[in-house]
């Protein structure tokens, strides 16, 4: 086995405990998108184009809630603003690639992926090989996501409450954020974030989302900026 196929695997491996919460996430949004009257093409198609679960779950409820489109592009656009925080950490390991190689990995680069490889990047230094972890990673939730999207467009509104699958959405995003709080800044952002997000939670529009993105991002990114300047001295 090529070194290269190796480090897919592993990338595979490495997303598989992550996959059983994402599975069930992904029905519920095929559900949620036909429940808020997107036609089933557009339900699939979201997941294959946009591929973001969060920002997925955002159109589909303020589609649902008839938001103005410029609430959805902004509400979607600082939502999606962790992604450049992504590929900045990534840059050290992934910067010396051709430019397919940077738009097929930004295109897979999603939470799920992004956690266990930027614990595997920190642990092993760059490596000639190392991208094709995050390919393994990235297409493991790919492909996950795309059949249990049409899996839950299948079933629909047929899904019975019983099921409780929207337990999986905090359980995916506790195991995600959980294994990379390490140091002050990352902390502060999740909690100051988290706060924000409950005190805001009756704002309309699910502008609570924005207001608690900007703080995390904010705090993280100034308390961030203290620990350069400090190493820096």
């Amino acid at each position: 086995m090529s070194v290269q196929t190796g480090q897919f695997w592993a990338g595979v491996r490495a997303e598989l405990p992550i996959l059983i919460g994402v599975f069930p996430f992904g029905m519920i949004y095929g559900a949620l998108a036909l429940n808020a009257g997107l036609e089933q093409f557009a339900a699939q198609m979201m997941s294959a184009i946009v591929f973001a679960g969060s920002a997925q779950f955002v159109i589909v409820q303020l589609v649902h809630e008839a938001a103005p489109g410029f609430v959805i592009i902004l509400t979607i656009a600082v939502v999606n603003l962790r992604h450049v925080l992504y590929s900045a950490s990534l840059a050290p390991y992934l910067g010396h690639l051709p430019l397919r190689w940077k738009a097929l990995l930004g295109y897979l680069l999603t939470d799920e992926a992004y956690a266990p490889t930027i614990l595997k990047y920190e642990r092993t230094g760059v490596q000639p090989s190392g991208h094709w972890f995050l390919l393994g990673a990235g297409l493991a939730l790919w492909s996950t996501w795309q059949a249990s999207t049409a899996l839950g467009i299948f079933l629909g509104a047929a899904i019975p409450d019983s099921w409780s699958l929207d337990f999986a959405l905090p359980l995916t995003f506790i195991a995600m954020v959980v294994p990379v709080l390490k140091g002050r800044p990352y902390v502060a952002a999740a909690l100051s974030a988290g706060a924000v997000a409950l005190a805001a939670y009756s704002l309309p529009f699910k502008l609570g989302l924005i207001l608690a993105a900007l703080t995390g991002i904010g705090l993280g990114t100034s308390l961030e900026g203290r620990n350069a300047q400090r190493e820096e001295m």
